[in-house]
């Protein structure tokens, strides 16, 4: 399941208006600037975040969720993905032909 789609923006402010997550939860500065909003698309967040140099800050991002993100990495990595931003809770990686997609640690 897709748990979040996230897209990158040069104004925040414009780009949170047209998403709808103006005056939603903000993203704590340690992850970048941000918004999202948790109901957007029926249990999938939508967010924003500013635009930035890495590869998860310059494309719209799909974050899978998954029920073991270590083991999940590892597999990632078998199967010829690279895991370019691992982390506790969500990671960023990119499939075999160089598509970036998140992973999210399903939250219980």
């Amino acid at each position: 399941m897709v748990d979040l789609i996230e897209f990158p923006a040069d104004d925040l402010e414009r780009a949170a208006v047209l998403a709808g997550t103006a005056g939603r939860a903000a993203r704590a500065q340690a992850r970048g600037r941000g918004q999202w909003r948790p109901d957007a698309l029926g249990g999938t967040e939508l967010g924003v975040h500013e635009r930035g140099p890495g590869p998860g800050d310059r494309v719209s991002l799909p974050y899978f969720r998954v029920a073991d993100l270590a083991a999940t990495l590892e597999r990632v990595a078998e199967l010829g993905g690279e895991v370019i931003h691992p982390g506790e809770r969500c990671a960023i990686c990119r499939d075999p032909e160089g598509s970036p997609f998140g992973l999210a640690q399903h939250r219980q």
